[in-house]
């Protein structure tokens, strides 16, 4: 293989990274909602976080002619962050391609594009498995690593607010009375979350209740839904398999999430619900902070980065790498709710 074909404007910093920019995402409930979105970009390492709580005091009455009473100016909190990075690297040596490479030196270019392409494919796939768990944990309020217990914001703390307790269903009750499941779900969801949005809760805004399968299973077979959902013609999957279904119910959607094929790597648990909202602008955001190589620092940040590093000493392998700088949040933590089965 003749090395210098990594010097083929293929292999550029602007062409690596619009190619990797082009594989396709593995699916992701998440991130097919598009509450994160791609992000906004921005020119430095650290992000700084202005949140202000406007407070509606209401006005005593007061005698004509005399002064009204004075209004108290909402303080705001500004906090500075760093941006994570998330960056992972993997090798083509000379060897993986010395017996099948193509006649000619533009045979070794197609064969190295290839296998370059395809290093990037699992580097991009193994991304976006960690941009959904990224998602997932910042959609309630505490952004863990890839790990599942580093935490590296907790934003019920950097805002100084309380994390609401886990809800209770209680879905393995031999005999709930009748409205029980309903009732709870209005006085321990649905209005909490409207009290907490306060305006910004409106009428496109989407509950999504994001359950784990034995939460699921429970919740489909509970009596409450069961009478709710007999007569109702659409029902038919509810009584036939739901595995990874969705219904809704209560002013909820009900989702058994779809993790990673272990159940535990990227899932929210299998008796566990998980709460989000959708339809509130702003609620849920993501800043993408510039690379960090001389052609990349300070420059507005993009969603994700690649580039190719070369073996000088011996000449014996390239290593394409990716980059990202993400921060997910959530602006409003007090309206992420969580419940368990029981």
């Amino acid at each position: 293989m003749h090395m210098n074909i990594f010097d083929n404007d293929a292999f550029t910093l602007q062409s690596m990274t619009a190619a990797v920019e082009k594989i396709p995402f593995i699916p992701g409930f998440l991130g097919s909602l598009g509450i994160f979105g791609q992000g906004d970009g921005v020119a430095t390492d650290t992000v700084t976080i202005e949140r202000k709580d406007h407070t509606l005091t209401p006005i005593m009455t007061s005698q004509r002619g005399t002064e009204p009473p004075m209004g108290s100016t909402d303080k705001a909190k500004l906090r500075a962050f760093n941006i994570p990075r998330v960056a992972k690297a993997d090798q083509v040596f000379a060897r993986e391609v010395a017996n099948v490479r193509a006649f000619g030196s533009e045979g070794d270019l197609l064969t190295a594009v290839k296998l370059i392409a395809q290093k990037q494919a699992k580097l991009r796939q193994e991304h976006e498995l960690t941009m959904e768990m990224h998602r997932l944990s910042a959609a309630q309020g505490i952004l863990l690593d890839a790990d599942n217990s580093t935490v590296l914001y907790n934003w019920f703390d950097e805002f100084g607010i309380s994390q609401p307790a886990e809800i209770d269903f209680d879905l393995d009750a031999a005999s709930p009375a009748e409205g029980v499941l309903r009732n709870l779900i209005s006085d321990s969801v649905v209005r909490p979350i409207a009290r907490a949005l306060g305006a910004s809760f409106n009428p496109g805004v989407r509950i999504i209740g994001l359950a784990g399968d034995t939460f699921y299973d429970q919740l489909v077979n509970h009596n409450d839904v069961r009478v709710t959902f007999k007569n109702w013609e659409a029902a038919t999957g509810l009584r036939e398999s739901t595995a990874f279904e969705r219904f809704p119910f209560a002013n909820v959607d009900w989702i058994n999430y779809r993790g990673t094929d272990d159940n535990s790597t990227c899932a929210v648990g299998v008796g566990k619900v998980k709460f989000i909202v959708t339809g509130v602008p702003g609620l849920y955001r993501r800043v993408n902070g510039p690379g960090e190589s001389m052609d990349t620092i300070g420059t507005i940040g993009k969603p994700i980065y690649s580039e190719m590093v070369r073996d000088d000493k011996r000449n014996q392998w390239v290593q394409p790498e990716i980059y990202s700088y993400p921060l997910h949040l959530c602006t409003r933590p007090e309206a992420l709710l969580r419940g368990k089965n029981t």
